[in-house]
C-alpha cells in the first residue's frame, strides 16, 4: 500500500486517505490462529497489525499525517465503495483524496474460500474534483458475470485500453463506468 501511495502523495499536505481491502490482514491472521492451534506465544507486534485499520495507522505515523483517513472492509466492489468515500470526501472540500486498493495472496488453507485474488496487488488512485468520470449503480440479475479479475485491476486494464465505458458487477450491484469526452 504504501509503495503505491507514498509517491502519490507527495506534493499533497493533508491528503485524506480512504483505504479499501475485501480480505485485509488475512495472512497475518492466518500466521496467528496457526501460532495459537501450534501453542506457540503470540506476537504482539503480529496482532497489533492484524486489524484492517493498522495500515492507515503505519501511514499517519509515517507520514506524520493528521487529515481524514477511513479503512474499508469492502467486498468484491470494493474499488467503487472506495470511491464513494472518496468523491463524499471531495464533496466536503478536499482539494484531493488519494484512494489505495489493496490485497494479500491469501494464505492456500484459505483458497476454496478466497479466490478472487489471482496475486498480491496495491492499487493507488489520486482523485480531484471534476466531470471526466461519471460511476452509476444499477441492481442487476443475481447471477451477473463477474470479471475474472478484481475491480481495481480490471480497472487498471480499462484505463490502459482507453476504453469510454465499462461495467463492474459485484451480487446484483452493476457498476457502469463512463469517461465523459
Amino acid at each position: 500500500a504504501f509503495s503505491v501511495g507514498w509517491p502519490l502523495a507527495e506534493g499533497h499536505p493533508a491528503l485524506p486517505l480512504v483505504f479499501a481491502s475485501r480480505h485485509g490482514e488475512t495472512p497475518r491472521t492466518f500466521e496467528i490462529l496457526s501460532d495459537l492451534a501450534a501453542e506457540q506465544p503470540l506476537s504482539p507486534t503480529q496482532f497489533s497489525l492484524s486489524v484492517h485499520n493498522a495500515v492507515i495507522g503505519l501511514w499517519s505515523i509515517l507520514r506524520g499525517e493528521t487529515s481524514e483517513m477511513t479503512a474499508l472492509a469492502a467486498a468484491g466492489d470494493g474499488l467503487e465503495h472506495g470511491l464513494i468515500e472518496a468523491c463524499a470526501l471531495l464533496n466536503e472540500g478536499a482539494p484531493a483524496v488519494l484512494l489505495v486498493i489493496t490485497e494479500e495472496q491469501p494464505p492456500e488453507a484459505y483458497a476454496c474460500w478466497i479466490d478472487d485474488v489471482p496475486f498480491p496487488y496495491a492499487v493507488g488512485l489520486l482523485l480531484t474534483p471534476g466531470t471526466q468520470w461519471q460511476v452509476t449503480l444499477e441492481t442487476g440479475p443475481a447471477d451477473a458475470e463477474h470479471a475474472p479479475w478484481p475491480h481495481a485491476l480490471n480497472l487498471l486494464r480499462h484505463l490502459f485500453d482507453e476504453q469510454a465505458s465499462f461495467q463492474h458487477a459485484w451480487k446484483t450491484r452493476v457498476w457502469t463506468w463512463q469517461r465523459n469526452l
